[in-house]
């Protein structure tokens, strides 16, 4: 072993029907984050990697990838040898549901949480965390399809809406699958500094800060219908038309309520304020827009209710946290426009 190097051991969990990417991007990083220090001659920290699962050989992935494993250490303090380092949860399909998260594991999770130096996440990983007690009380993420199911499984837990990738004391969460990657390099940044992390990405090809957050990302996901016709009216008349005159007292006036109580109604139905419904419906119009065709910014944004350009950007930045043009950019339908 050579003196010069400490070394943090990295344990990486995997299970039946994991997402392979959430554990293979990680590792990736770290591995990379070890060849550019030696490369560069960098004294300090080398990651060792552990890919470790209840049985060891073969785990079945839900991509039907099979990513071989080694037996979980011991993971009980004062056993001699307690496990030290960061403990890495993946998400998949088996994170949700067993037989991935399974009392076995779920227990040695939590005896290993008492002796490592942090605890992090990738994706639905988040909920094997949360099965094991280790996200009470904390800020969290997940991936975006599986925000609210987290919120209402655990609801002592803060689950962040758009972030990329959330560190709250020794638990670090992460968004959907490639986020795996921005949180390791985050980590990677914070052990071994911005100027190796900045090479790895750059080897990557990828961010090492990814602009915006992960709502950029999601598709559109709208409230069921209202329980009341008045209500209901109100959904209709605002996705028919986003560009109409959709002001509270013009929507309340065409559904014959007053205002006041036409808002109570709309929250307590709709989950949201009417106004932030009306932004809602017309970010995904000049998403799709965007998407779509080559129309200019001041167009799309009279199409789609926001009046002026400018308008259309800040609720772009505001919700999206990227730029109309920068929304074009990654995701424009290159056929069509």
């Amino acid at each position: 072993m050579d003196p010069k190097h400490t070394f943090h051991d990295v344990w990486l969990v995997a299970y039946d029907a994991i997402q392979p990417l959430d554990l293979v991007g990680p590792h990736s990083v770290f591995d990379a984050a070890n060849q550019v220090a030696d490369a560069r001659g960098h004294n300090g920290l080398r990651y060792r990697l552990h890919v470790v699962a209840e049985t060891a050989g073969p785990i079945r992935g839900e991509s039907g990838l099979a990513i071989h494993a080694d037996n979980l250490p011991e993971a009980t303090p004062g056993s001699g040898a307690p496990i030290r380092g960061t403990l890495l949860l993946p998400g998949g399909t088996g994170s949700r549901e067993r037989p991935g998260r399974g009392e076995l594991l779920l227990d040695w999770i939590r005896r290993a949480h008492d002796s490592v130096d942090r605890v992090a996440t990738v994706c639905t990983g988040a909920f094997i965390a949360a099965a094991a007690g280790l996200l009470s009380g904390r800020r969290v993420v997940t991936h975006w399809a599986f925000i609210d199911t987290l919120a209402a499984e655990y609801p002592d837990l803060e689950v962040d809406p758009d972030a990329i990738w959330v560190r709250d004391g020794d638990v670090w969460t992460s968004a959907g699958v490639t986020a795996g990657i921005d949180l390791a390099l985050a980590l990677v940044e914070e052990d071994m500094g911005t100027k190796i992390a900045q090479e790895v990405s750059q080897w990557l090809v990828v961010f090492l800060r990814r602009p915006g957050g992960q709502s950029q990302f999601a598709a559109p996901v709208w409230s069921r219908p209202a329980e009341t016709a008045p209500v209901r009216k109100a959904q209709e008349l605002i996705l028919a038309d986003p560009a109409a005159e959709l002001s509270v007292d013009s929507l309340a006036a065409e559904v014959g309520l007053s205002a006041r109580h036409f808002t109570r109604r709309f929250r307590s139905e709709v989950g949201a304020t009417p106004a932030r419904y009306v932004e809602q419906v017309r970010l995904e119009a000049a998403r799709q827009q965007l998407e779509t065709s080559n129309a200019g910014m001041a167009v799309i944004a009279a199409h789609c209710g926001f009046g002026t350009a400018e308008t259309l950007r800040r609720s772009f930045q505001r919700r999206l946290g990227v730029s109309p043009d920068d929304y074009r950019k990654r995701f424009a339908d290159r056929v069509s426009a």
